[in-house]
């Protein structure tokens, strides 16, 4: 039996190499980082745990690419430049050196595509499942980080992308059997996998929401959730028109074979996609500049005066969701 790495070995062979500047070869106890002069710093961390976020054998390139784009993605949603992160990766016993280096890959892969490397972090022995927890750190010009609560009466709603791909991923990745799946092409279950296993922050949007938005966040427990998140943080509400949330064709036949998905769509999470509220003075240019970006948006509905929760309506009149977003408690 070959003897395993120890953990000094491990991070010099599968992340020394992915680390930035600041990450001082990961031989040092502590990074060392410089926001650029007149800048402030951004942080967020999220935590993923194998059964909960990810399945146990997703591709780990995979696992790699999504821990650290959903922390990307949070630096995006303030109009923040990523600046490096920090890696925490808990390792089970039956944890093998080909899936770390493919983790690895994985992680150089999304760290060079993000412009965001590796600083520093830990590795530990897990007695449960594989957990790791990556924590991001950004930068803005000195007081221009868009902030969640600052949406205002009159705002229009924006959102990037196209939203509901992911969760129809992953219900192809739970292996049911529902018939709007038959009803697929190849290609465009391709599509919908590789959306739920391989976020894309939208991190060249960051100085367009800084000079064209008001409020913004990340869409990541599902539309109709996170923005009611908004909209509370905000102490106002909205209404929105379930026409103008953008789908891709992947999603929309998926919702011509089975209607009832609409509620899927809007209420399941893994988007990583950015909801803003934008001026109404503003809209043309938010969404020209944006387009010019590589990051288009679409119009979506408007923040009203009121505390209640957000109205989405259809054809058929005001629809409501059984389920508002994803939560672990």
């Amino acid at each position: 039996m070959t003897a395993r790495l120890s953990e000094d070995d491990l991070i010099a062979r599968f992340f020394a190499p992915l680390a930035g500047e600041g990450g001082l070869g990961l031989r040092d106890d502590a990074a060392l980082l410089r926001p650029d002069p007149g800048h402030d710093l951004i942080l967020t961390v999220d935590a993923l745990v194998a059964g909960v976020h990810f399945f146990p054998d997703d591709p780990p390139g995979a696992v790699a690419v999504k821990a650290l784009g959903v922390n990307v993605s949070d630096l995006a949603a303030k109009g923040a430049s990523p600046a490096g992160f920090l890696l925490s990766l808990a390792l089970p016993d039956e944890w093998t050196e080909p899936w770390l280096a493919a983790f690895a890959a994985g992680l150089g892969e999304a760290a060079r595509a993000f412009a965001c490397p590796l600083l520093g972090g830990d590795t530990v022995r897990a007695n449960g499942p594989l957990s790791l927890s990556v924590t991001a750190v950004g930068q803005v010009p000195e007081g221009r980080m868009v902030r969640r609560a600052a949406a205002r009466t009159g705002d229009r709603l924006c959102v990037t992308g196209t939203i509901g791909d992911a969760a129809l991923g992953l219900d192809l990745r739970r292996g049911t059997d529902a018939p709007w799946m038959a009803s697929l092409a190849e290609a465009e279950r391709a599509f919908l996998l590789d959306r739920y296993l391989r976020p894309r922050p939208r991190v060249a949007l960051g100085p367009v929401l800084r000079e064209h938005a008001r409020a913004a966040m990340d869409v990541s427990d599902g539309l109709a959730g996170d923005l009611a998140k908004m909209m509370r943080a905000s102490s106002v509400s909205a209404v929105v028109d379930l026409s103008g949330v953008p789908l891709s064709a992947a999603a929309r036949a998926a919702l011509a074979a089975e209607a009832r998905l609409m509620d899927r769509i809007v209420t399941g999470g893994d988007d990583y996609e950015i909801l803003c509220a934008v001026p109404e003075a503003n809209v043309p240019a938010f969404l020209a500049a944006g387009a010019a970006a590589g990051v288009p948006a679409a119009v979506i509905g408007t923040v009203v005066e009121g505390e209640g929760p957000p109205a989405f309506w259809d054809e058929g009149g005001e629809r409501r969701f059984k389920r508002g977003s994803f939560s672990h408690f």
